[in-house]
């Protein structure tokens, strides 16, 4: 008898995807759009539209540097995710500490980093974040709360957890944000992480990006319990699912979480149902997946265009203004592409330092 067959499991060449936009845990039922979501003034709308718009042509123009041979290593892009990091920083304080697995580019954006350092750090030159050494996945600045950038799987979610731990014992009232995506939610150092930070209650609110694929195989696949949100359950740590294509439902929803944590509740579990345009990295085809249900994805749930849409038909925009802004944001990259491809490499001795930390008196 056929292995695959006994055990149950789809053999290769029947695993591929199949239309079923109806079928439990699928893209299109995860977004059908909420019946009461929540309302944007004009100005909360242009600014998510400027900030989602620009994460957008960034990580367009890494795609392409990266097309070009400027970009080594990996790249893993954020296309179709904007509204989940730019919702959850709309949430936010000041002070409040950001931490991601390795598809950054869009937490470094958000937390208002320069995207001509990001860009520089990106193709390996001395004006990056990290001088040119760390590249796409390794990326920090203290100055903007940002902690990485981690390229091991489910490694930010112990450190996150740290940076709550570090909030609660200096009780400066700030929150980590600790990032990590559906396939990272099955590590086992994330349920150690849970652990603690219910035990001690720490303000910390782990999202956890579902973009349905993981690196490549289905969450219906590959996890028992599709439901991230209850991933804290025997801990009693709550946690809600969320719309994460709709900028306004993750404000929300973040605003609940993050003031949870930082009353001294302890630890909250946002799962942000998302979608990833592009492969897993920029050397994956995505077979694993139709192209009808990426195309029925960008065309009925893309967050930038929902915004778009609501500017001019509710707030009025004139679509000239809309364009104008897109303009600016390109104007934005391009500079940004610019300096990183002209920026020098870094000395050689450069190879020499970050390695040891001088003590203090």
């Amino acid at each position: 008898m056929d292995a695959a067959k006994e055990a149950g499991q789809p053999k290769p060449d029947e695993a591929q995807p199949k239309a079923q936009p109806e079928a439990k845990g699928s893209a299109e039922a995860a977004h059908r759009p909420a019946p009461n979501a929540p309302q944007f003034t004009r100005d909360e709308d242009l600014h998510a539209y400027h900030e989602m718009l620009l994460i957008r042509r960034f990580e367009e123009k890494a795609g392409q540097l990266y097309g070009m041979g400027l970009i080594g290593g990996f790249c893993h892009l954020y296309i179709g995710q904007e509204a989940v990091v730019i919702g959850m920083q709309m949430a936010s304080e000041e002070g409040d500490q950001v931490i991601t697995g390795y598809r950054d580019h869009g937490h470094m954006l958000a937390s208002g980093m320069d995207p001509k350092g990001v860009m520089a750090e990106l193709t390996g030159r001395r004006g990056g974040y990290s001088r040119g050494k760390g590249g796409s996945m390794h990326m920090f600045s203290r100055e903007k709360q940002f902690f990485g950038g981690h390229g091991i799987v489910g490694a930010q979610v112990s450190l996150g957890t740290g940076l709550g731990f570090a909030d609660a014992y200096r009780k400066n009232g700030k929150v980590s944000l600790t990032y990590m995506g559906d396939g990272a939610a099955n590590q086992g150092q994330v349920y150690e992480s849970f652990n603690m930070a219910a035990l001690w209650k720490l303000p910390v609110v782990y999202v956890i990006e579902n973009n349905r694929y993981a690196m490549g195989t289905s969450v219906v696949r590959a996890s028992a319990q599709t439901d991230f949100s209850k991933r804290g359950l025997s801990f009693g740590i709550p946690g809600e699912q969320v719309d994460g294509m709709d900028v306004r439902t993750v404000r929300e929803a973040a605003a609940r979480a993050i003031q949870h944590a930082r009353t001294g509740e302890g630890p909250y579990i946002l799962e942000m149902q998302t979608y990833r345009y592009r492969g897993h990295s920029m050397s994956d085809p995505a077979k694993y997946r139709s192209k009808d249900e990426v195309s029925k994805m960008r065309e009925e749930h893309d967050p930038i265009e929902m915004v778009r849409k609501r500017l001019i038909e509710l707030h009025g925009v004139p679509d000239g203004d809309l364009k104008a802004t897109d303009a600016k944001v390109r104007e934005i990259v391009n500079d940004s592409a610019e300096f990183a491809t002209h920026d020098p490499e870094p000395d050689p001795s450069e190879l020499w330092t970050d390695i040891l930390l001088e003590a203090r008196a």
